[in-house]
């Protein structure tokens, strides 16, 4: 992995100084000690393979989060800049059918990425989230985050 990492940081720099080769074998094996050490990650074909199973439900999921990100705003602007506020907050407790404790924790970051929505409680499979207005909680239970993410889950199984 040193080797994909000095790669990188010459390709990044742009031009080979003695400096930037003896800078760039010097980051490479600490950011290589760093991923095997300290973070424990196993860079193995197997791991790579199944990274590359899923990503692009991966990528998929990140463009369905900024398109929700977006339409979350735009609700969140027409609540606010209405003449009369009026706003229904209200908490939403459901459980989801997803097995990996990595997806219910990504689909509660995303959850709470979105604006008008923010994940209160995970515990196991149950989720509790308060919600701006009812119209924002509706698509919580089997949301589209929810989907990608069990494909997500049955891909790295198969």
């Amino acid at each position: 992995m040193s080797l994909i990492y000095f790669l990188l940081w010459v390709i990044f720099n742009g031009r080979i100084t003695f400096e930037i080769i003896v800078a760039g074998v010097l980051i490479s094996v600490l950011l290589d000690f760093f991923v095997r050490k300290i973070i424990k990650l196993n860079l193995t074909l197997s791991n790579l393979w199944k990274f590359l199973k899923i990503f692009p439900d991966a990528l998929f999921y990140a463009v369905v989060l900024l398109i929700e990100i977006v339409r979350a705003n735009l609700l969140i602007s027409k609540l606010v800049l209405a003449h009369e506020i009026q706003v229904e907050p209200c908490l939403v407790k459901f459980n989801t059918p997803l097995k990996t404790e990595a997806a219910r924790v990504a689909l509660a970051n995303s959850i709470t990425l979105t604006p008008g929505t923010i994940t209160i409680s995970l515990e196991g499979n149950e989720f509790l989230v308060h919600a701006l207005d009812r119209e924002i909680a509706r698509g919580l239970e089997g949301s589209i985050f929810e989907r990608i993410l069990m494909r997500m889950e049955r891909r790295l199984n198969a």
